[in-house]
């Protein structure tokens, strides 16, 4: 496994595109008129890639997090860049990522990362028959490949490197569509 980083320093980015606050007034059924401020999400969305090397198998990724730290194990996932569509940024992602293409894309539904107070929204896209394709990303450094058997998923939750939500929560939403339990509206 890969070193972490080294954080050198830490500052304010009042200009940040990840950090563009908006404030929105709103009045309530009740009368009740309050003031929120939100994050407003930047560039075009963003997909959550669940790619099934087979049947029982998906293929996670081992990356940094710097927000935690340390490397966390998670679906491939990545911005949605201009006049791409969902499908096409999630093949993109896929094959900058995995080393894996796929004949067969399916969006199964849509995530947020924190509605009450972010406008992101993040895509989640079922992908199999997949086949070796690579494209250079633009991640720093080459991304562990884990392949994880869709049963056992109940100990993927058990591990301290598999935190984020959104991962979790496309995993589960694959497993009960694979399973016929779910139908994406």
């Amino acid at each position: 496994m890969n070193k972490r980083p080294t954080i050198l320093a830490t500052r304010d980015a009042p200009d940040s595109p990840l950090r563009r606050a908006e404030e929105v007034d709103l009045e309530f059924s009740n009368g009740e008129r309050r003031t929120y401020q939100r994050l407003k999400g930047s560039g075009f969305g963003a997909v959550l890639i669940v790619a099934m090397r087979d049947p029982d198998t998906v293929l996670l990724v081992r990356e940094y997090g710097v927000g935690v730290d340390r490397y966390e194990l998670g679906v491939p996932k990545g911005r949605l860049d201009r006049d791409e569509t969902t499908e096409q940024g999630a093949n993109r992602e896929l094959k900058e990522e995995v080393g894996y293409g796929a004949r067969k894309l399916k969006i199964l539904g849509t995530l947020s990362l924190s509605p009450s107070y972010m406008t992101h929204l993040a895509h989640v896209v079922l992908a199999e028959d997949l086949y070796p394709e690579r494209l250079e990303g633009d991640e720093p450094e080459e991304l562990e490949v884990v392949p994880w058997r869709m049963d056992m998923l109940h100990e993927l939750l058990a591990r301290d490197d598999v935190t984020e939500g959104r991962s979790i929560a496309a995993l589960f939403m694959a497993r009960e569509y694979l399973a016929g339990r779910y139908q994406p509206a």
